[in-house]
């Protein structure tokens, strides 16, 4: 797992990344659901798609669009297991442990805070 600010320097860098923002849907749907349930959504979508050894459709099952915290995961690399080894250092193989997953909803609610507290475009 990396520290928030490096990692979000490195995210900053890749044009990749960088281009994931929250549109005025996903915005509309982080103030009127709040921190705690977008939270709790992402939690629960590590738990399923990410948190076994060998998650089905690795690599493909984090939708591009639908929910804010997809968005997040694009955006800040946890959206597969190949990119949490490559940018967080969490080996791929491996199911996760509670630890791991919080750090993942904590990565994913940082870039929230984030998206959500820029002007609209």
């Amino acid at each position: 797992m990396v520290p928030l600010d490096n990692l979000f320097t490195r995210l900053a860098r890749s044009p990749f990344r960088s281009r994931f923002k929250l549109g005025v849907k996903e915005r509309q749907y982080c103030y009127d659901k709040g921190p705690d349930v977008i939270d709790s959504h992402a939690a629960d979508f590590i738990a399923s798609r990410l948190a076994p050894a060998q998650p089905k459709n690795d690599g493909k099952q984090t939708p591009m669009r639908g929910h804010p915290a997809f968005i997040a995961q694009h955006a800040t690399a946890t959206c597969c297991r190949g990119c949490l080894e490559k940018w967080h250092n969490i080996p791929a193989g491996t199911a996760l442990d509670d630890a791991q997953q919080h750090y993942i909803v904590g990565v994913i609610h940082h870039w929230l805070v984030i998206q959500m507290n820029k002007p609209q475009s």
